[in-house]
């Protein structure tokens, strides 16, 4: 479980792979290869033997992607990764670019030409995205040409790591809060409404929460890497490696599910000849819908059908998550107290900030796992939204700066992810102004109220409009969702300035993080899960309106709040939320931690005249 500090990669990653990886497209007869950071199941956390991106670049990001040519290549980062990208790759081997303005659809077009064959591996790529890759090639007069094998595996070839193979385990009834056979039976109607026979899914995240099964394949996330087809009469079969078969797992299943091995799913996809097959164009790799209409099926595009459902838990998994919240904010309560007492004077560096909030998450009962590597960043550090701490960029805490630490803990009854912002020393009348306006905004949203069919997208602003007012933003999304014992980063629903079809609906869980980033300097973000709670009549009001409940309970650090910037209704708030979590959390701490959390849960109304 231990996090590890070492470099997983670097920029000498470059030179040393890149003349392997054209050698490779040269055996094929390539002039480009397209390098995607996702996998064969699209996940954004990826077991070591699916980070392509990293081995060939250097970049390990959750986010991204690559160009090579014969003569030049591209690496492609987000907002969140701009700085990042910089320190890992080498920029004399990379040309370094945007990922959302223009993209790699923007480059193809412009640096490819007649004649030019850019190979893809079909596993790799959705259709939605194969398809703006190729309207880009034709622009440019250049082809995509589907391949297998893929040349930067076989590249790669012997110094790749195994493919995962942890055992996949039965998710009790008591934390999933709906059997398997229910939820088949439930998407089964679902899908002879769409005119469909049958799904084919290929999101571990799906596969987990259809089956109730949860697995140990992709890191900090206990997903099986797994496909399976629902059939519309409730029936499906899950393609397993009999290795990760356990010996409970075909009881669990019950004789509506047939199990079955990867080296099946080919004549099983050719045996759904003449059906019409539902499959998501956003999640599932084109090698399924070239598979599935080589096959004679009709493919119907649309949605996942678990994604809705899986986001909207149910009431057992909301219990649930409330439960794990409470006990994880115990040992992060615990470790707020360390920061704002010991390590005042202990000026600890990252790796021993992570490795003590580590240790007093391993103190609370059931925890299996973190839910993602911890984000311990000091000084200039935390102006990057996504760093984790290394041996080589460790960073010591330094009197009259900022210490961001975002975290969280895998448990069988819920997902958590906080992040909290803490002064070390004295902190600047800056730092406690932009703390204060990122405080602001995710108390806005906190206490947003919104009419059913309200997306993300429509509310994202309410989170940034302080700082927008003094010229200032974040440029990362306000708000993701989570799932239970599932992954950390979960969809369809977010909240972002990006457009989001998918309207918030209850039982959605979603995070709550704005932030504020100067570079070199310190960076703030303050972050809470929430979910969204049932619709409900405000007095005077002519329609109910959703909104939010806090699952998170950890005090915010005052010492860097300025009352003054706040209204009285906003000081209201916070105070509220802080007698919560006293109430919550104090009486599972021990003396000393317990009147320390009084003091940091101290009405702030009260230090304004």
């Amino acid at each position: 479980m231990r996090q590890s500090f070492k470099e997983s990669a670097d920029p000498s990653y470059g030179s040393l792979h890149l003349p392997r990886v054209r050698a490779a497209m040269a055996a094929q007869g390539l002039d480009g290869l397209l390098v995607p950071h996702e996998d064969e199941h699209q996940n954004e956390y990826l077991p070591g033997a699916n980070d392509r991106l990293a081995w060939a670049t250097g970049f390990t990001g959750s986010a991204g992607a690559a160009v090579v040519m014969a003569d030049r290549a591209a690496v492609f980062v987000d907002g969140r990764y701009t700085i990042q990208v910089r320190a890992q790759v080498d920029a004399s081997l990379f040309e370094i670019c945007d990922l959302v303005v223009g993209g790699v659809p923007a480059w193809i077009e412009a640096n490819t030409g007649p004649g030019q064959v850019i190979g893809y591996d079909p596993r790799l790529h959705s259709p939605d995205a194969l398809g703006y890759l190729k309207n880009a090639a034709i622009r440019s007069g250049a082809t995509l040409k589907s391949l297998d094998p893929n040349p930067l595996d076989v590249a790669w070839g012997a110094d790749r790591p195994a493919q995962p193979a942890a055992p996949v385990r039965p998710h009790a009834l008591e934390f999933a809060g709906e059997e398997s056979a229910a939820k088949r039976t439930r998407l089964g109607e679902g899908l002879v409404a769409k005119g469909a026979e049958a799904a084919v899914l290929t999101a571990p995240a799906s596969i987990a929460w259809l089956f109730n099964v949860r697995g140990g394949d992709v890191s900090r996330t206990p997903l099986p890497l797994a496909q399976a087809i629902l059939n519309r009469d409730g029936t499906a079969r899950l393609f397993l490696e009999p290795a990760k078969v356990t010996p409970e797992l075909p009881a669990w299943l019950g004789n509506g599910v047939s199990l079955e091995t990867p080296a099946d799913l080919p004549g099983a996809l050719a045996a759904l000849k003449g059906k019409v097959v539902l499959v998501d164009p956003a999640q599932s790799p084109a090698f399924y819908f070239d598979a599935l209409e080589a096959a004679g099926a009709l493919v119907l595009r649309g949605e996942d059908p678990c994604a809705l459902p899986r986001a909207c838990k149910n009431p057992v998994e909301i219990a649930g998550s409330r439960a794990a919240h409470v006990r994880d904010g115990v040992a992060l309560t615990r470790f707020l107290h360390w920061v704002a007492t010991e390590a005042q004077a202990l000026l600890p560096d990252e790796i021993e900030v992570a490795s003590r909030l580590e240790a007093f998450r391993e103190e609370v009962e059931g925890l299996a796992d973190l839910s993602f590597d911890t984000i311990a960043a000091a000084q200039g550090n935390a102006a990057l939204p996504h760093y984790h701490p290394t041996e080589k960029t460790n960073a010591r805490t330094v009197p009259g700066t900022l210490l961001l630490v975002d975290s969280g803990g895998q448990y069988p009854d819920g997902t958590t992810d906080v992040t909290r912002t803490m002064a070390i020393g004295t902190p600047s009348r800056e730092m406690c102004e932009r703390f204060t306006l990122v405080l602001k905004g995710h108390l806005a949203l906190a206490a947003l109220r919104f009419p059913a069919g309200t997306t993300g997208s429509a509310v994202d602003a309410f989170a940034r409009a302080a700082l927008w007012a003094r010229g200032l933003d974040y440029d990362h999304g306000t708000g993701h969702g989570v799932g239970v014992f599932l992954g950390v980063h979960e969809g369809p629903h977010r909240i972002a300035k990006a457009p989001n079809a998918v309207a918030l609906q209850p039982g959605m869980i979603v995070s709550n993080e704005p932030g504020y980033y100067k570079e070199g300097a310190y960076g703030i973000r303050i972050e809470n899960l929430q979910f969204v709670t049932s619709p409900r009549t405000i007095p005077g009001g002519d329609r109910p309106m959703l909104g939010f409940e806090a699952l998170t309970l950890a005090p915010i650090d005052r010492t860097l709040i300025l009352p003054d910037l706040l209204t009285a209704e906003e000081r209201d708030q916070l105070d509220a939320y802080h007698a919560r979590v006293l109430a919550e959390i104090g009486p599972r701490l021990d003396a000393p931690v317990c009147a320390w959390l009084k003091g940091a849960c101290a009405p702030i109304s009260a230090e304004v005249a």
